[in-house]
C-alpha cells in the first residue's frame, strides 16, 4: 500500500488509519497470523494501531495483548492470566529513557557507585528478559535508550562517569552486549531513530505531561514501522534481490547519447559524488546476500560500458543478472525472477523514472518501489525502507551471491545436454543429509521463515522452537546440503516429521527453490524411509497445505508414490507411504 511505504505521511496514516486497515484486511492477501504481546512502560495504544497497519501490510496478520499502563515489569516478573491465556509469538518491551529507575548519578558520585547503578538497572531488564524467555519461549524486542532532551554537564556529559549521556549510553551497551550473547532477542534502536527525526522533536515533555507518551505523537507512525520492520524479518518477510535501472540511477546521464565519457560518476563534481556513494552503498548489499541485478533500456554493450566506468565503483561481475535491452521493465523484472526462482514480492526495483515505476508497481504485483527521484535521496529511502532488516546473518547468508552465480553456470551447462538425466550426472552431485546440528540451526530456521514456493505445509519456526525441536525425541528431522562441481549450495532442505507409535507425521517439508530440479527431494526421502524404518515406523503420513505460493509442491507426494487418503474444500491433502518394501528413487546425488 503506498500510504504505508516510505516516505510516509504520518498524519495522513494516523487520521486515515480505520480507513487503511479496511482496505488491507479487503484485499485478498495471504497472511501469516502471529500473537503480539506489547509490554509498555508508557502508552501504547496508538503505537499498536500504526504496528498493525504496517504489519498487514508485509504480510503478516497481527493480534495484540497490550499491558495496562507501565506494567511491563509486573506482567512479565508476577505473571498475568491474560497474557498466560494470549500465548505469544513474539514480545514487544516498549520502554524508554523514562523508565530508569535505579536513579541517575549524582556529582557526588563514585565511579564505582555509578558502576553499580548501571549494573543494578541492567539487572533489573535482564529479570524481565530471562522470565519472559523462560514463561514463553518466543523472541523478545527490546528498546534501547533514547538520549535524555537536556544535558546536565553540557559537552561533558558524554564523557564524564557521572554524565547521562554517559550513562545511558554505556547502559545501552550492555543491551547490545545481551543480544548478542541470546538468540530470538532483537534490539529496537530507538537511539538511533530518535537521533534521526530530530531528539527535540521526538522528545517533546509535553506528550509525556499529558498523556505519558515516551516520544511525540507525529513519530509514532515512524517508530512503529521500525518495530513492525524487525518483526517481518523474524517471520521471514524481507526482500532478497535489488534490480537497478542505469542510467541517471547509477550515474547521471545517458550512456547510450553520452557516452561513457560523457556520463558523470566519481569524485570529480558534486553530483558525481552523489552516484558514486550510492554505488558503494549498493555494492555492501553484496556482503549480506543480497543480489544485485540489472533492469536497463539500453543496448547491452553500452551497458556494460557504462558499468566499467574508471571511476565507478560496481562493475559487471557485481550483478547476478544484466538485462539491458529495450523490452519493458516489468517483463525484464519478471524474467529476473523467474531466472533467480524467486517470486516478484523478494524484489526491490529502483528506478529514477516515476513512469516506470509507475508501470513495474501496476504490472509486476509484489515487487516493492521505493520512491527515488534525486540521487540525494537514494540511500536514505531505501535504508529507511527497511526491505533487508536483518536479524540474523548466516554463512549461507555471506555465500548467496556466489551460490546464485553458480547456478547460472549450472543453467549454463544445461542448455549442452539434450538428456537430463546426463546433465544431472554431470554436476558430480553429492550432498550431506543428516539429522540437525547446533550450528546449522540459524540457517535451518532461516530457511522455514524464507521458502514458500517448495513448501508443504509452511510451517514458521523461531530460533527458540527450532532448538525445542532439535531436543524432542519425538521428532525425526533431516537437513540436506548439496554440493556440485561447481560449488556449494549450502543447506537447502529441511524435513520434520513428529513419530506417533508406528507412523511418522510430516510437520514440515521444504526445499530452496535453487536446487529445483536435481533430485534432492528425492534423495531427502530416501534417507528419510531409512530413518523411519530404523526406528520402527511403518508408514509416512505426508500433509499439504495450499497457499498461494505453493502450488508448485501439490502434487509432490504424489510423485512420490505416496497414496491419497483424504482431501478437502480447500485442497488440504493428506498423503500414506509404507516404508517396508519402499525402493530409493534418487539416481544421480551421491549421499555421504
Amino acid at each position: 500500500m503506498r500510504e504505508l511505504e516510505y516516505p510516509f505521511d504520518s498524519e495522513l496514516i494516523q487520521a486515515s488509519r480505520r480507513k487503511l486497515k479496511k482496505t488491507l484486511l479487503s484485499d485478498g492477501r495471504e497472511r501469516i497470523a502471529k500473537k503480539i504481546a506489547v509490554l509498555g512502560g508508557s502508552t501504547t495504544h496508538d503505537i499498536i494501531a500504526a504496528m498493525e497497519l504496517f504489519l498487514l501490510d508485509q504480510g503478516i496478520l497481527p493480534e495484540f495483548y497490550e499491558s495496562e499502563y507501565a506494567q511491563f515489569y509486573q506482567d512479565a516478573m508476577f505473571g498475568n492470566p491474560e497474557l498466560d491465556g494470549f500465548g505469544p509469538d513474539i514480545i514487544f518491551i516498549h520502554t524508554s529513557f523514562r523508565n530508569i529507575n535505579v536513579g541517575l548519578p549524582q556529582m557526588s558520585d563514585t565511579k564505582e557507585r555509578v558502576d553499580e547503578l548501571i549494573d543494578s538497572q541492567f539487572r533489573y531488564f535482564e529479570a524481565v528478559w530471562d522470565k519472559l524467555r523462560e514463561k514463553f519461549n518466543c523472541p523478545i524486542i527490546q528498546n534501547n535508550f533514547e538520549m535524555p532532551f537536556y544535558r546536565f554537564l553540557g559537552n561533558m556529559d558524554a564523557s564524564d562517569y557521572r554524565g547521562r549521556i554517559n550513562f545511558v549510553t554505556r547502559l545501552n551497551q550492555k543491551f547490545y552486549d545481551y543480544a548478542q550473547s541470546h538468540k530470538d532477542f532483537y534490539i529496537n534502536d530507538i537511539n538511533y531513530l530518535s537521533a534521526s527525526y530530530g531528539l527535540e522533536k521526538w522528545s517533546d515533555p509535553f506528550y509525556w505531561y499529558m498523556y505519558k507518551y515516551c516520544l511525540c505523537v507525529s513519530a509514532i507512525p515512524e517508530f512503529a514501522f521500525n518495530v513492525s520492520n524487525i518483526i517481518k524479518s523474524i517471520f521471514g518477510k524481507n526482500k532478497k534481490a535489488l534490480v537497478l535501472d542505469l542510467d541517471n540511477t547509477l550515474w547521471s546521464g545517458v550512456v547510450g547519447d553520452d557516452g561513457v565519457q560523457g556520463i558523470d560518476v566519481g569524485q570529480e563534481t558534486s553530483v558525481g559524488q552523489g552516484f558514486y556513494e550510492f554505488q558503494s552503498y549498493l555494492k555492501s548489499f553484496k556482503q549480506l546476500g543480497i543480489l544485485l541485478n540489472v533492469a536497463s533500456k539500453n543496448d547491452h554493450e553500452n551497458a556494460i560500458a557504462g558499468l566499467n566506468h574508471p571511476s565507478g565503483v560496481l562493475r559487471p561481475d557485481d550483478f547476478t543478472i544484466i538485462k539491458a535491452n529495450w523490452d519493458a521493465k516489468s517483463e525484464n523484472i519478471k524474467k529476473i525472477a523467474a531466472e533467480l526462482s524467486l517470486l516478484p514480492e523478494s524484489l526491490v526495483f529502483v528506478d529514477d523514472n516515476p513512469a516506470e515505476r509507475e508501470i513495474v508497481r501496476a504490472y509486476v504485483p509484489g515487487v516493492a518501489v521505493p520512491e527515488v527521484s534525486k540521487v540525494e535521496e537514494y540511500i536514505r529511502n531505501i535504508d529507511r525502507g527497511g526491505y533487508f532488516e536483518m536479524t540474523t546473518f548466516s554463512a549461507d547468508d555471506a555465500s548467496r551471491v556466489e551460490m546464485y552465480r553458480q547456478n547460472i553456470m549450472r543453467a549454463q551447462l544445461e542448455e549442452s545436454f539434450t538428456d537430463y538425466n546426463e546433465y544431472l550426472l554431470s554436476l558430480e552431485m553429492h550432498a550431506d543429509i543428516k539429522d540437525f546440528e547446533p550450528i546449522y540451526l540459524p540457517r535451518i530456521t532461516q530457511l522455514t521463515n524464507k521458502s514458500n514456493q517448495f513448501n508443504l505445509t509452511t510451517k514458521r519456526f523461531t530460533e527458540s522452537e527450532m532448538e525445542a525441536t532439535l531436543a524432542d525425541p519425538d521428532c525425526v528431522r533431516l537437513y540436506g546440503r548439496l554440493v556440485d562441481k561447481f560449488g556449494d549450495n549450502g543447506i537447502v532442505s529441511v524435513v520434520i516429521g513428529r513419530q506417533k507409535g508406528d507412523v511418522l507425521h510430516m510437520e514440515l517439508w521444504l526445499m530452496s527453490c535453487r536446487v529445483l530440479k536435481r533430485d534432492m527431494e528425492q534423495a531427502m526421502l530416501d534417507e528419510l524411509v531409512r530413518i523411519s524404518k530404523e526406528r520402527g515406523i511403518a508408514e509416512i503420513r505426508g500433509y499439504y497445505y495450499p497457499t498461494a505460493k505453493n502450488k508448485m509442491v501439490e502434487k509432490l507426494y504424489e510423485t512420490f508414490g505416496f497414496a491419497l487418503v483424504s482431501s478437502d474444500e480447500q485442497g488440504n491433502t493428506v498423503w500414506s507411504l509404507k516404508t517396508e518394501g519402499y525402493e530409493p528413487q534418487n539416481k544421480v546425488i551421491k549421499v555421504n
